[in-house]
């Protein structure tokens, strides 16, 4: 099968446009030439001469159109293969070569400040991932690892140089590409640690997908927590067992004195009486306390259950006999939950709402209300018109309470019942006027929510 050819190459198209401008002046001049009357060696002469100049021109005519193209296809080469030092000279305004060789300098200029620019990100990039203590791998689409920092290399107990190129089969790390994420990952590595919190996202890199896994060890972060939670706890037992232990002992050292005096006072037993009907109460009120502390710890799982929102609330709202409790209705609307658990939980939060309206002189109002502001979530609000608050930043803090006869635990408990449903709990002024909103947030369905609060 013949080969169809293509259009003829540029320079020989210049030369041939040179010689057809050159040709009739050509023809002309030797016409001329050979009917005038010149002798032979005149008319060959000429035509010799003729013939040159029309030759030459043309062929200087390619030269001087080719020569400047191949110097910027140069320019441009050297540039695509990453050489921005090369300049091409001649570069001028008012001239269509010069300007071009103009636009290509500056092309040049651009492309080495945004290389040095990436180069430095990357730099950084790297050195950022060298030095932060989180896992960090790249699979391609293949599953092979393209990309592991130093805190990776630690985590799987080999050099980056027997990692790169291995399959995730190889390396048994299968289960990072696979399941949701982010999600908590109890499995073991080489470097001894866990749990890890495990997060995954996507990039791209020459055109093609790959996966980007970020391990972070929580061992330190949940230390630090639990030693958060001991201090805590140290401290407001200690607070309250001080607060019983310091008046049982100046009564039994008082009672202890009495009984050594010779002759003993003619009151003693009125005192002695007295003393240990104190000692008696202080050790009654540590025991309750020890009691309701127990009973924050181990608040169990919720029983899951359909659970009517109206209902629900009014259940509770009419629960309440010492002031009435509004119900503004909102949506029909069915949640999973424990009905037990979420009932004491608004309980704990109406009878705050009460106690805060009798606080004050004039009194004021109590409602509850419910509305789904985010897609799959109801929020209950819990509103007042007393006091407001105060001191918000220990609200939620275990046995912290402004009220004379309070324990202190309501809105703890409140707080871990709602979390245990996979939702939220939080308390704030009322924008509107005064008193204070209690916002409980609680998701329609709740596939996260938490098996124990352990």
């Amino acid at each position: 099968m013949k080969q169809k050819r293509g259009p003829p190459q540029h320079d020989v198209q210049v030369l041939g446009l040179a010689w057809l401008a050159g040709l009739p002046g050509s023809v002309a001049s030797l016409v001329l030439v050979w009917l005038g009357d010149f002798s032979a060696k005149v008319q060959w002469t000429l035509t010799t001469l003729v013939v040159g100049m029309f030759l030459g021109v043309g062929l200087l005519v390619r030269e001087r159109v080719m020569r400047p193209l191949h110097a910027v296809a140069n320019l441009l080469a050297a540039l695509r293969e990453g050489d921005y030092s090369v300049r091409g000279r001649g570069a001028r305004g008012g001239d269509a070569l010069g300007e071009v060789l103009l636009e290509v300098n500056a092309l040049g200029d651009t492309l080495r400040e945004q290389r040095l620019g990436a180069l430095e990100a990357g730099a950084l990039l790297e050195a950022v991932m060298e030095e932060i203590d989180v896992g960090v791998l790249a699979f391609d689409g293949e599953g092979t690892l393209k990309l592991v920092n130093r805190a990776g290399e630690r985590l799987l107990g080999q050099s980056r140089q027997q990692l790169m190129g291995k399959g995730a089969g190889a390396l048994n790390l299968v289960d990072l590409l696979e399941g949701p994420a982010p999600r908590r990952l109890t499995r073991t590595f080489a470097e001894e640690g866990g749990p890890y919190e495990l997060r995954r996202g996507t990039f791209r890199q020459g055109g093609l997908p790959h996966t980007l896994v970020v391990l972070a060890d929580l061992r330190l972060a949940l230390r630090e927590q639990e030693r958060e939670a001991w201090r805590r706890l140290v401290r407001v037992l200690s607070h309250e067992i001080n607060n019983s232990l310091a008046p049982i002992g100046s009564i039994a050292e008082a009672l202890r004195d009495t009984l050594l005096m010779q002759p003993r006072p003619s009151d003693w037993e009125d005192d002695a009486k007295s003393g240990l009907g104190i000692i008696a109460r202080r050790s009654e009120s540590l025991g309750r306390f020890m009691s309701a502390y127990a009973r924050l710890a181990r608040l169990p799982p919720p029983a899951l259950a359909d659970v009517e929102v109206d209902g629900w609330v009014r259940r509770v709202a009419a629960l309440e006999k010492r002031r009435p409790v509004g119900v503004r209705a909102g949506p029909a609307l069915v949640l999973r939950g424990d009905v037990d658990q979420l009932e004491q939980l608004l309980i704990n939060l109406v009878r705050n709402a009460v106690d805060a309206v009798q606080s004050v002189p004039d009194g004021g109002e109590v409602w509850v209300s419910w509305a789904v502001l985010t897609p799959g979530a109801v929020e209950v609000w819990v509103e007042d018109e007393g006091p407001g608050l105060v001191d918000s930043g220990n609200l939620f803090v275990p046995f912290f309470t402004t009220k004379p006869q309070g324990s202190g635990i309501g809105l703890a408990l409140s707080r871990q019942i709602a979390e245990a449903h996979g939702g939220g709990l939080r308390l704030e002024n009322r924008p509107e006027g005064r008193g204070c909103r209690a916002r409980l947030k609680l998701p329609l369905d709740t596939p996260g929510m938490l098996a124990s609060l352990g």
